[in-house]
């Protein structure tokens, strides 16, 4: 009997995910790798960063999509380096061989090599910092009600770096927030005084996308009274001032990064092939200079 070929997808976000589907049940053996065991569904990160969601909601178990399979298995695991010659990858829980290997591992945030940005921000590129995030701001109307006079401020003010869809998304989000929901949970504060601030380098909200867009996003959330600064970047931030190329201070203990992504690059892979945080890829997507 022909031994069946091996396919390693590493990723198990939209892309990793739909292919497995698509082999499942079929003549090839399939190992799913990825670093949670969950498929999580990134268009809604923002309702469980706004308290809207519960993250079981969004996250969706590898072992039950694929309960009835009888060629895909899962492997909780990080890939640490690609070894093409041998076609074989290295993680922290063994060496795997494959056949072909499928790069699915999407990308992450990118802070720009701003590390004092990168250890004090929050970010919104898991679940886990979806619940972060929640977490972090709910607190801190937690301790407003206590906080000294000089300390107010910085718990109220939310901050937004980077007007793509993901800063319009929570800055509507938490703006309803403030309408609606934190009034009643907390009737002995003031939200009057809580702003949602969002900033971005470029000229407008949802800069890459249409004209329309742009003008009907912004239109909404002036409406919903999210503060917009355009052709403004925050340039540090220490936990409690966000210092923009302005020369102004923001205080805020609430700072969000949507500004921007970098991708998720595995050891191995020659630098020649790679530009920018991207790999570069022929007309059928593979890696220049490989086969499979």
């Amino acid at each position: 009997m022909k031994e069946r070929k091996k396919i390693i997808i590493i990723g198990g976000g939209f892309a990793g995910l739909n292919l497995a589907k698509k082999l499942n049940n079929s003549n090839y053996d399939v190992l799913l790798i990825d670093r949670q065991n969950h498929h999580q569904f990134q268009p809604l990160y923002y309702q469980v960063a706004s308290a809207r969601l519960e993250p079981s909601n969004i996250s969706f178990p590898f072992r039950k999509i694929f309960q009835k399979s009888n060629n895909i298995q899962i492997r909780l695991a990080e890939v640490t380096k690609i070894v093409a010659a041998e076609n074989k990858i290295e993680t922290n829980i063994g060496d795997f061989n494959y056949d072909y290997l499928v790069i699915a591992t999407g990308c992450k945030t990118n802070f720009f090599g701003n590390e004092q940005i990168s250890n004090h921000a929050l970010a919104m590129k898991t679940t886990e910092e979806a619940i972060e995030i929640r977490n972090n701001i709910l607190l801190n109307f937690e301790k407003y009600i206590s906080a000294k006079d000089h300390e107010k401020e910085a718990l109220l003010n939310i901050v937004l770096v980077g007007a793509g869809p993901t800063g319009v998304e929570l800055a509507g989000a938490f703006s309803e927030m403030k309408k609606h929901i934190l009034p009643r949970d907390y009737p002995h504060i003031d939200f009057s005084k809580l702003k949602v601030i969002l900033l971005d380098g470029s000229k407008n909200t949802l800069n890459s996308m249409s004209e329309e867009s742009k003008k009907a996003s912004r239109k909404y959330l002036e409406e919903l009274g999210v503060i917009i600064r355009t052709e403004t970047v925050v340039t540090n931030y220490d936990g409690v001032n966000a210092m923009l190329n302005t020369g102004e201070i923001i205080l805020t203990n609430n700072l969000i990064w949507a500004a921007g992504v970098t991708g998720n690059i595995i050891e191995g892979i020659s630098t020649e092939n790679i530009i920018r945080n991207r790999y570069k890829v022929d007309r059928f997507n593979k890696i220049q200079g490989t086969q499979n």
